[in-house]
C-alpha cells in the first residue's frame, strides 16, 4: 500500500502535454487514472474539473488521502475508458489516455504484471474476467503462439507456446518466467529480459487492450467539444501505430491509395492540429528510465460529427481485428 506522505507520482510526458494544450481549462477526463498523476497535473494547471476513470478499484483507494481536498473539482468513476463518453455524461474540453500498465501495478507483486517479482499469475487491470493463468492453462498451443507473435512481436512465439503447454498448470509469474527461460538463450548484457515480450503480449490479451484502445479513441471523439484536446501516451510500437493511424484517418490525412483502387469516401476531419509525436527529453529519462519508449500524440477536435474508424486501416494486430469482426 502506498504511503500517503510519498511524493506525488510524476506522469510521463506531462510537461510537454500541459504546454501543448495550454491554457488548461474546462472539464477534462483522465481515462487511465492510475496513481492520479495526470489528474493532479491538470487540476494544478487550471482545469475546472477532472473526471478520473479507472477499471482498477485499488486506484481510488490509493487516492483517498488526497482526492477529497479537491472537492467538486474531482470526480472519480470506476469503469473502462472505452465507455468514457457515457461515464462522463457531459461534453469535455480534453481527454488524456496513458496506455498500458501503470507503475503502481508493476510494483505490486500480487497483481502479476512483472516478470521481476514473483506473484499470482493474474495481470488483470480490474477485478473481473479470466486471469492470465486461466487463459494460459486452457488455450491451445496455436492460440498462445498467435497471441505472443501478434501482441508481443515475439519471434520465438511457437517455441515459447510449446514450453508453456509443457509447464502447465501455471499458477505464478515465476512459473511462466521459468518456462520461457528454459526455451530461450540467456539475454546478453544490455538486452531485454527473455520474458519481456511475452508478458506484454499476455497482459494485452488478458485485458483486451486493443479493443479498449480503439473504442476509447472513438468515445473521446464523441465526447469532446469542438476545440477540445485528445492526448494519448503510448509505450510500445503496436499501440502507437494504432493511435497514429486513428488520428490520420480521422483528420482526413488518409490517402486515397493507388489510382486503380476504389475511391474512398471523403472524410470530414474530426481532428485537426495533429502534432508530431513527442518523446521524453534527457531530463525526463534521467528521472524516469521507464519513460524511454513513451510517445505522446495530441490532436484537437473539430466541429465535424463524430464517426467510426475503419478497423482494417488502423494496424490492429490480427487477433484484435478478428475479435472485432
Amino acid at each position: 500500500m502506498a504511503d500517503p506522505t510519498d511524493p506525488p507520482h510524476v506522469p510521463v510526458l506531462i510537461r510537454p502535454l500541459i504546454a501543448a494544450v495550454a491554457p488548461v481549462q474546462g472539464v477534462w477526463l483522465d481515462g487511465t487514472f492510475g496513481a492520479g498523476g495526470y489528474t493532479r497535473a491538470l487540476l494544478d494547471a487550471g482545469a475546472a474539473q477532472v473526471i478520473g476513470i479507472d477499471r482498477d478499484p485499488a486506484a481510488f483507494a490509493l487516492a483517498a488521502p488526497w482526492a477529497g481536498a479537491h472537492g467538486a473539482r474531482l470526480r472519480l468513476i470506476e469503469g473502462t475508458f472505452s465507455q468514457l463518453d457515457t461515464l462522463a455524461g457531459e461534453p469535455l474540453d480534453g481527454v488524456v489516455l496513458d496506455l498500458g500498465v501503470s507503475s503502481m501495478q508493476l510494483d505490486q507483486p500480487e497483481r502479476g504484471f512483472s516478470f521481476l517479482r514473483d506473484g499470482p499469475l493474474d495481470m488483470r487491470m480490474g477485478d473481473e474476467g479470466p486471469s492470465a493463468a486461466d487463459l494460459l492453462n486452457r488455450a491451445s498451443e496455436g492460440e498462445i503462439a498467435d497471441m505472443l507473435f501478434h501482441y508481443g512481436e515475439e519471434r520465438a512465439a511457437r517455441r515459447i507456446a510449446r514450453a508453456i503447454i509443457a509447464a502447465r498448470p501455471l499458477a505464478r509469474t515465476s512459473d511462466l518466467v521459468a518456462a520461457i527461460e528454459r526455451c530461450l538463450p540467456r539475454a546478453k548484457p544490455g538486452q531485454s529480459h527473455a520474458a519481456t515480450r511475452s508478458f506484454q503480449a499476455i497482459r494485452i490479451w488478458v485485458n483486451d487492450e486493443f479493443r479498449q484502445l480503439i473504442e476509447g479513441l472513438e468515445a473521446a471523439e464523441r465526447a469532446l467539444k469542438p476545440g477540445g484536446w485528445l492526448a494519448v501516451v503510448s509505450f510500445h510500437s503496436l499501440e502507437d501505430r494504432v493511435v497514429k493511424r486513428f488520428f490520420s484517418a480521422r483528420s482526413g490525412g488518409e490517402g486515397q491509395g493507388n489510382r486503380y483502387a476504389p475511391a474512398r469516401a471523403v472524410v470530414v476531419p474530426a481532428f485537426s492540429n495533429v502534432a508530431k509525436p513527442i518523446s521524453p527529453d534527457a531530463d525526463e529519462l534521467a528521472m524516469n528510465p521507464r519513460a524511454r519508449s513513451a510517445r505522446l500524440r495530441i490532436a484537437r477536435r473539430t466541429a465535424a460529427p463524430a464517426g467510426h474508424a475503419d478497423r482494417a486501416a488502423l494496424g490492429l494486430p490480427a487477433p484484435a481485428l478478428e475479435g472485432d469482426a
